[in-house]
């Protein structure tokens, strides 16, 4: 196609000005391509196509006359342009392009590439985002050689002998880099085993069909996937800044054990530090604003972790606020926060800040594509099939502020590629599992007897403690219990919370009975093998009709 110069007022030939294009860029419809100067002032032309340059007739300072051609240019249509590179700038052209190699993106893009599509997969640093990095994979590779520490200490109640144990924080801190390295390569192998197209950069919007990449050039995409993840936040305490406070990422790669920790936030990254440090005989205190740790959970669950870490060592401040922290001369931290009206002030070497995570959608220039984001302005608003409000461009994961959790992330990535497909899938929020990786483990799923409460359902709750459990006292781990909530009406499971040996494996048979609607009567007819942990699902299970067995 050629576009030609139109007719203009005055009288020609016409001035080419400024000239915007070059051959072999992707331009979208309505895009400025030159300057066309007349004596009474200029006529900026525009493309009335998607297309690529193909010859560009004229250069600056050209003059041009009605009909004169000016530019050739190839439509362009997902089925008919190919990757185009020239010295100056790359296009690359795909189906489905995705921000972001985290757990929702690159299974995302494994799964899309699975079903036929042409995919592209941008991640500015490594991939496996946060999880595999900085979070999920990192943190329970130290909570396992934290655990081994322990169980050496102890090893005596066992009938074994182990002298002089230690550890060596720097060979922690070496196990954890190794098996990141291990699965980052597992996942690289994926991605050219699916012909994925990865480019390494930062990517921001051109325009709802295109990306710019930093040393690379564009990305044009008939639908794109934005699972840019989330980065640590920083309370506005005085002293945040200094070099004694670390967040999480900076604590996974301390080879230096601390004597004693102070961490502000007593939620689930809070909490899995507290232990870990504890187990390695560190003095460690937590601050929590709230007045309970993990206040996503039942108070009974709550109090029962407090009551746990407490045994261990944990000093825990609830309804304290952080107020300040301040290096002292010898280059410990000194930590001043508030409890009922009064000042306190502890010490440590360092202040470990885990308040929580903040999705990152800085530096993506969405408000050039008019993305709509939450109403408190924290994440990507999306719909149930992980839609946003521009038909062509999806988001998932932590960036959009739904739930925090990497598995979540991975079901929303195949969500969306299956609303590209032309399939309607979704997520009930409520079925989703959560673990926490204090010791003991805690798991949760389904309604929790709070929301219950608020809800005003019929609903009825039973327990059966681990101290009851054979396998549990053969480990030596009997702290805990299995929480089970029925619908009174129909007697199915919807909610229920494990604090004890084997949670995070544990959790999936609940899981699977809510997702599944299953009942009472189902799970007591099921056997559950002995003697394992499992069996106290079972007898919680039993608590509902004649009553627990061993209990």
């Amino acid at each position: 196609m050629i576009i030609k110069c139109p007719k203009l007022p005055g009288t020609p030939p016409f001035k080419i000005g400024k000239i915007y294009i070059e051959i072999g860029q992707h331009i979208n419809e309505n895009e400025a391509i030159l300057n066309i100067e007349m004596k009474k002032g200029a006529k900026e032309l525009k493309s009335s196509f998607n297309g690529i340059i193909k010859n560009i007739f004229i250069t600056s300072g050209d003059e041009v006359s009605p009909d004169d051609s000016l530019i050739e240019l190839e439509e362009s249509t997902m089925e008919n342009i190919s990757t185009i590179s020239n010295s100056k700038n790359s296009v690359e052209i795909s189906d489905i392009c995705i921000i972001g190699g985290g757990p929702g993106g690159y299974v995302a893009a494994i799964y899309a590439a699975q079903n036929g599509k042409k995919v592209t997969l941008i991640e500015k640093d490594k991939l496996g985002g946060t999880c595999l990095n900085k979070g999920c994979i990192p943190t329970k590779s130290f909570v396992q050689s934290a655990e081994i520490f322990s169980q050496c200490k102890h090893a005596d109640i066992f009938g074994s002998k182990i002298t002089n144990v230690e550890f060596n924080m720097k060979k922690i801190v070496e196990q954890k880099n190794n098996i990141v390295s291990t699965l980052i390569q597992g996942i690289e192998y994926l991605i050219k085993k699916n012909n994925i197209k990865l480019i390494t950069g930062n990517a921001t919007f051109i325009d709802k069909n295109r990306l710019f990449i930093e040393n690379f050039g564009e990305v044009f995409s008939e639908n794109i996937i934005i699972a840019t993840g989330a980065f640590s936040d920083y309370p506005p305490i005085q002293g945040i800044e200094l070099p004694v406070v670390l967040n999480s990422t900076k604590a996974l790669n301390l080879e230096k054990l601390p004597s004693s920790i102070t961490i502000i936030g007593g939620g689930v990254i809070g909490m899995e530090f507290a232990f870990f440090y504890n187990n390695l005989g560190v003095k460690v205190h937590v601050i929590e604003f709230l007045d309970q740790i993990l206040n996503m959970l039942d108070k009974d669950v709550s109090l029962e972790i407090f009551r746990i870490a407490n045994d261990k060592g944990i000093k825990i401040s609830l309804s304290s606020k952080v107020t300040k922290i301040q290096k002292s001369d010898s280059d410990t931290a000194v930590i001043t926060y508030e409890k009922n009206g009064e000042t306190f002030v502890t010490v440590s070497d360092i202040v470990l800040s885990a308040i929580g995570r903040i999705p990152n959608i800085s530096n993506l220039n969405l408000e050039k594509i008019g993305l709509n984001l939450n109403k408190n302005s924290k994440g990507i608003a999306v719909n149930d099939f992980m839609e946003t409000n521009i038909e062509n461009i999806y988001a998932i994961g932590d960036v959009t502020n739904k739930l925090q959790l990497a598995h979540v992330a991975s079901r929303q990535g195949l969500i969306a590629v299956d609303r590209i497909l032309g399939k309607n899938n979704k997520i009930d929020y409520l079925k989703v599992p959560n673990v926490i990786f204090t010791e003991p483990e805690i798991a949760s799923v389904g309604y929790t007897e709070n929301l219950c409460k608020n809800l005003n359902l019929d609903y009825d709750v039973s327990k059966f403690y681990f101290s009851g459990n054979g396998k549990a006292l053969v480990m030596n781990n009997t702290s805990g219990f299995v929480k089970l909530i029925i619908n009174k009406n129909n007697k199915k499971l919807i909610g229920g919370t494990i604090i004890g040996p084997d949670a995070s494996s544990l959790i999936s048979t609940l899981t699977l009975g809510i997702t599944n609607g299953l009942t009472i009567d189902q799970y007591t007819k099921t056997i559950f093998p002995h003697p394992t942990t499992s069996e106290a699902i079972y007898e919680a299970f039993l608590a509902f009709e004649s009553g627990c067995i061993h209990l």
